[in-house]
């Protein structure tokens, strides 16, 4: 039951953070949303009590203290004036680091690697083109994009893959969580570099994204 209450309490400190942006209290905004990802960081510290294999806990803890950090970075942009996009890059940087964590967890289950592999860097091409028709950004952000994109189509994929020959609830819990994180930064990318921002797609990509950071947490427990 404690486990319910600290997913209601993350969703809730993140419509407190939600508030504080939309609003353009960015300072208050920034510890809200640090304070919302801590708590699906202490999630997956208890869930991995309650699971077994923690050879597979270990590189998951380390994502999602590295989603922590990341989430962090990303609103200090709106607080550190015109550092604010290196800011941003070197966040993104974290949050690819994090999803390497997370591939390398799943990973180790996978049973065809190489061709979830190959599947998510066809999948992470067709998404690019689609996306580079949609948005304008500098050279730097395209390329962080590809190689960020890429890691967590990857991982996708290899999460799928082990949904498909696995079919655990472990694997099926963090797979739904993977999907969520992938379609909020989808959202993030069309919503930031896109032609027009909303507010309301900023909603989206982080109800998604917290979502999905909860179910990979919660997925520790069904080790």
């Amino acid at each position: 039951m404690q486990h319910l209450y600290l997913c209601a309490l993350c969703l809730c400190v993140m419509a407190a953070f939600i508030i504080g942006e939309y609003r353009e209290k960015y300072v208050q905004a920034v510890l809200l949303k640090g304070l919302a990802s801590a708590v699906f960081v202490v999630l997956g510290f208890l869930s991995r009590k309650i699971g077994h294999d923690s050879g597979l806990a270990a590189p998951i803890l380390a994502g999602l203290i590295l989603g922590m950090i990341a989430d962090v970075l990303l609103n200090l942009r709106y607080v550190v004036g015109n550092k604010g996009k290196l800011v941003f890059l070197v966040g993104i940087l974290v949050f690819l680091s994090g999803h390497i964590a997370y591939l390398l967890a799943i990973m180790k289950l996978s049973t065809a690697l190489l061709w979830e592999i190959l599947i998510g860097i066809v999948l992470t091409a067709g998404l690019m083109a689609w996306i580079f028709t949609r948005i304008t950004a500098e050279k730097a952000f395209k390329i962080f994009g590809v190689f960020y994109l890429g890691a967590i189509m990857i991982m996708n994929a290899v999460a799928i893959g082990n949904v498909l020959t696995l079919g655990t609830p472990c694997t099926k819990l963090f797979a739904l969580g993977a999907v969520l994180f992938l379609i909020s930064d989808i959202v993030l990318i069309l919503n930031t570099f896109g032609k027009e921002s909303k507010f309301s797609l900023r909603i989206v990509n982080l109800s998604l994204y917290y979502i999905g950071q909860l179910l990979i947490a919660l997925s520790l427990q069904l080790l």
